[in-house]
């Protein structure tokens, strides 16, 4: 079913741009100043809320993402292209017209009342970012976490939004009936660079003090250094690392920059406009991680690079890793892993399962069941695996 408007407002006076859709017969070229970006939001009846992943360098398998677009309007996004799917474009339309799925908590349910899912871990979100703005009126994100805990399905999140303290009660009920780990990404330390390409994400220094909220209420914690643009945050890393460690991480992964498609075009306009005397040295180190190339899709290569420059952005993670006692996430979470969908699976009956009715989560929480005591979390949920 088509996403149906529901309202349209200025939020700030961003212009119009957007790379030509690969969709569509005809682009837009604006003659004169393009008009302002206005947010649009639409309302989704979405036929189905889990995705099922099978990419081998992700370590996932099945995700939830309650929104479609994100205000958070990071220039480097590597979801900008699934925008152009819904006719619309890559560039401000990605941040401005956003698709809000205000049923998916009911579509989650429905699918953990079928005898055939097992528990495997969820990952909110694969995509676009959970805890965008629209999420504290929505509240789309905690609804499904609602289910989750309801049905004790173990889940891990990945976000900048500092909104996920808001559902710190949801996270520590998730936490005691299943297992939650949550993975804040940060990508720069400091905050005026940050803002350069992330407009609208909380500041790295709020992303760090949500860590330490987090960790001080037992919800365990990791750091995303995602992404990694050489000659521009290299340098930070260390300081990232640390910072993290402080905060309370236990864990850390890093990617670098990704430019699929028409991110590539969005990425070099924004870094022209807001480090114009760095745009040729970022560019060129980018080459010279990706072996001459801005970009590489390849599985197993998409998320890092190679060459000597890429060798040593990589040795100089591992080492503060190693320095800081930040491991790697331990393990993936997938269908039939006797870690997590076994042990929880043992916590009801496959007729339990069956005779499970399908409640509506749209408004209010869901009542919580007395249930047996589940092993303790396993620790770090999944990884992001390197290929062979």
């Amino acid at each position: 079913m088509a996403p149906s408007l529901i309202t349209q407002r200025l939020i700030a006076p961003r212009l119009i741009s957007n790379p030509p859709n690969p969709y569509h017969r005809y682009s837009t070229e604006w003659l004169d100043v393009p008009p302002p970006a206005n947010l649009t939001v639409y309302e989704e009846q979405a036929k189905s809320i889990l995705s099922r992943n099978d990419s081998p360098d992700i370590g996932f398998e099945f995700s939830v993402n309650p929104y479609r677009g994100c205000f958070h309007s990071c220039a480097y996004c590597y979801a900008r292209p699934t925008h152009q799917y819904l006719d619309f474009g890559a560039g401000t339309d990605f941040e401005r017209r956003i698709v809000v799925k205000i049923n998916a908590a009911n579509l989650l349910a429905r699918e953990f009342a079928k005898r055939s899912w097992n528990r495997s871990t969820v990952t909110f979100s694969g995509v676009t970012d959970c805890y965008q703005p629209l999420e504290g009126s929505y509240e789309i994100t905690r609804q499904c976490l609602q289910v989750c805990a309801d049905y004790q399905n173990p889940v891990t999140i990945i976000t900048k939004g500092a909104l996920i303290r808001r559902d710190i009660d949801v996270l520590q009920t998730l936490q005691k009936s299943a297992a939650v780990h949550v993975y804040l990404s940060v990508a720069f330390s400091n905050d005026a660079h940050a803002r350069k390409l992330e407009p609208n994400a909380p500041r790295p220094s709020t992303r760090f003090r949500v860590m330490r909220e987090l960790a001080d209420a037992g919800i365990p914690v990791s750091l995303g250094l995602a992404p990694v643009i050489p000659g521009l945050n290299d340098r930070e890393i260390p300081d990232i690392l640390s910072r993290a460690k402080d905060a309370g991480a236990q864990s850390a992964f890093m990617t670098l920059l990704r430019l699929p498609k028409e991110v590539k075009t969005v990425f070099i306009e924004r870094l022209k406009a807001e480090f114009p005397e760095r745009q040729k040295k970022v560019l060129a180190h980018i080459t010279a991680a990706r072996n001459g190339a801005l970009n590489n899709a390849d599985f197993g290569a998409r998320m890092r690079g190679e060459g000597a420059l890429w060798e040593a952005i990589h040795w100089i993670f591992e080492s503060n890793c190693k320095a800081l006692g930040l491991h790697r996430p331990r393990h993936a979470v997938r269908s039939g892993d006797e870690t997590a969908g076994k042990a929880r699976s043992e916590a009801g009956t496959n007729k339990q399962a069956k005779d499970r009715k399908v409640k509506d989560w749209s408004r209010g929480t869901p009542p919580q069941r007395k249930t047996p005591e589940l092993p303790s979390s396993p620790g770090p949920l999944f990884e992001f695996r390197e290929g062979k």
